[in-house]
Formats: C-alpha cells, structure tokens, sequence
C-alpha cells in the first residue's frame, strides 16, 4: 500500500489537490480511498458525492470517508471519559460540565490517526490518500505519537504501579476512584496503536507527504517552515503543488502583473524545494468540482509523470561512526535557520527545536555512553558529533 498525506495553509486548495490525485490513482486502475481528517471537512463538496464516517463508493476503484471524531471518541475513549466524569463528580463537578470538561485537548487529532491506522491495517486499498487539516493542525497530528510514545514509556510505567498498589488502600478509605486496569490498558492500546500509525507514516517507501502552495510568499514561507517541522519529525515529503499559477498571455495589464509576481515566487519556490518535483495546476475558469473536473485537475498538474510509485528510501535520521569513539547523528532540517535552533542532551534524550516545534529524540544506545562534542547545521541538516565517554561504556 502506498500512503500520500496533503496539507497546506488554508485556502490553497489541498482538498482539491488530494481528491483529484485520489481521481488519478483510480483511473489508472488502483482502489483508492481518500479520507479527510480535516474537522471543517469539504471532501463531499469537492467529489460531489455525500460522504459519510466509513468509506463510500464515489465510482470505480475510488473511494471517499470523513472521519466522525465524535462517533471514533465514542468507540475508542469512552471508558477513559467516564472514568474522568466519576473524578469529576467526586469533585462536586456538575455532571453536564464534567462531560465537556473530559472532551480531552488533541483528541480529534489522535482519533484521526487512529482511523488512519484502520484504514492501513485491514483495508483493501492499493492507495490511501489523507486530505489533512491545514499545516498548524497536520504538525500537531503528526507530532502526537512519538510525544505520547515518549510519556508512556517513562512516565505511564510509573504511574501505573502507583495506582496498583494504593487502589486497595485507598478503596476502603472511599476517597478518590482511582482508574480501573480497563481504563489504564485502554491507554496502553491507545499507545501501542499510535506507535504502529508512526512506524508506517515515518516509512519513507509507503508514505510520504505533498506540500500545497500558491505562488504567494506568506504562502510560501509558510511551506518552507513546513518542510523543515516535517523533516524534524521524521516525515518524509516527495513533492510540491504549486496550485492557481495564472497562464502566461492574454493582452491585458491586470493579468500580466499577476503573472510577473507569481513568476518570482515559482522561481523561488523551484529554488526552496529543489530536488523535490514541483507540479504546477493552472489557475481555471471554474471550481473543479465533480469527477470530471478533478481529473482534468490532475491531468494538468501531474501530465504523464509517474506520482504514486514509492520514492527511494532512505533514512530521514542516521548515525555514522567517525572514527575511534567517534559518532555523529545526522538529521536533515532542509531550510532551517540557525537562529531558529536550539539543542539540548537531557540524560539519554537530545531535544531538538526549530522554531515552534519541538522534538525529542531518545538516542540510540551507543549516544547515550557517549558526550556530546559538537554540533552544526551544514548543506541542510543537523551534524551532532559524539565523543565515547569511557566511564559510561561497558560495551564493544
């Protein structure tokens, strides 16, 4: 399976670029579901067809979903809400604000992935197509699981003896609910099935993501930072669509300035992006609703170019022996600033963080005996050099 995620700054028309790619991979003979995680869902708007939360035949090979947070909520995380609500109403907490109080920040975006993952691991598709909210929320969504992933291992361990060994005390006292083992194994299956939907979106040969724009430059300098939070996450992006680009011609003054300023933002969209390709769609007389004018939506942007083969894989975070006790950690950040990066070793963590957003990266075994001796951004990635600590090593 081959999996294309699409985000964009709102308004650039990453629905009617996912769903016309979705058109495409149908066409040519792939059964295709593309599903909106997007909560201001307009999928069903741009294919023309009602959609509903499980998929839809919209025609041959081609499917459409929008993803019902409440209805996934309802089957996924009910057991842990009422276990909150019981919390709440020991608290004196009026039952009716108890049940929005327990309506948990990020939880649209963790049942997204979640259907995202259904869809992975038991659908019948040759492509999954992910029309995603718009690039603040898609960072936020792809940030989840490795952020969780790092609290339930060190902290939800923890806390779980903790429970288990007060619950009987504290039962026969009649003071606070403590979680029941089904609350805390909901967590743990909430955990484990997050850590499956990374391993397969962080898998540069199944999944990859494509970058939306127009040639604006606040658009544009928005789809640069994108890039460089994805590449910090571990996502991979295999091309750009530079979507309204005004056809050159036509005589009238109006139309020309349009195309000279686009024309400086594609040339430096071409030189932000490159070696990605860059699929231009020409800006159209009408909205391209319905099958017919996402196909031709298609046809323009991509021609004849094979776009759903699996790019050349590689590995968006590597670690190199240098020499004698000597290592370095290579993680690419294409277009990141100096003065938007920060590097900190906490124990056997390394915190990473350009700009708004922030990753941290448990090191492998062989960095956590070692001491950090350097680090430089170079040719579009991070170099961190580590030097063997022979107090720590107990290894070859």
């Amino acid at each position: 399976m081959r999996v294309l995620l699409f985000t964009g700054k709102g308004g650039v028309g990453k629905t009617t670029a996912a769903a016309a790619t979705a058109t495409l991979a149908a066409n040519r003979g792939l059964k295709t579901l593309v599903l909106s995680t997007d909560s201001a869902h307009s999928l069903a708007d741009a294919v023309g067809v009602p959609l509903g939360p499980e998929p839809t035949e919209i025609d041959t090979g081609l499917y459409g979903q929008q993803v019902d947070a409440q209805r996934r909520f309802e089957q996924t995380w009910r057991e842990v809400q009422d276990y909150l609500v019981a919390l709440l109403d020991k608290a004196g907490v009026d039952p009716m604000e108890a049940e929005e109080l327990t309506v948990l920040p990020g939880a649209e975006e963790v049942l997204a992935l979640l259907e995202v993952r259904r869809q992975i691991a038991d659908g019948p598709w040759d492509l999954l197509v992910v029309d995603c909210a718009p690039t603040a929320e898609t960072l936020r969504l792809l940030a989840l699981p490795e952020a969780l992933g790092w609290y339930m291992d060190r902290v939800f361990p923890v806390e779980r003896r903790v429970v288990r060994a007060l619950r009987p005390v504290l039962g026969r006292l009649g003071g606070t609910p403590l979680p029941a083992d089904s609350v805390l194994d909901a967590v743990t299956r909430l955990h484990a099935e997050l850590r499956e939907v990374r391993a397969v979106l962080t898998d540069p040969a199944v999944t990859s993501i494509r970058l939306v724009l127009t040639p604006e430059s606040m658009v544009l300098a928005e789809a640069r930072r994108t890039l460089t939070s994805l590449s910090l996450y571990g996502y991979s992006v295999d091309a750009v669509i530079a979507n309204r680009v005004f056809p050159c011609g036509g005589g009238d003054a109006w139309r020309a300035g349009w195309v000279a300023a686009q024309r400086d933002v594609l040339a430096e969209v071409d030189a932000s992006f490159a070696p990605l390709p860059i699929y231009r769609s020409p800006y159209r007389a009408g909205e391209p609703v319905g099958l017919s004018e996402l196909a031709a939506f298609a046809a323009e942007a991509y021609g004849t170019a094979d776009v759903f083969a699996a790019p050349s894989g590689r590995e968006l975070m590597s670690v190199e022996r240098t020499g004698e006790g000597r290592y370095a950690l290579v993680l690419p950040l294409p277009l990141a600033q100096r003065c938007d990066l920060d590097l900190v070793r906490r124990g056997d963590d390394l915190v990473v963080t350009v700009g708004a957003h922030r990753r941290v990266l448990s090191l492998p075994s062989v960095l956590r005996r070692c001491t950090v001796e350097g680090a430089e951004l170079t040719d579009g990635a991070l170099r961190v050099d580590f030097l063997l600590d022979p107090d720590q090593w107990t290894g070859p």
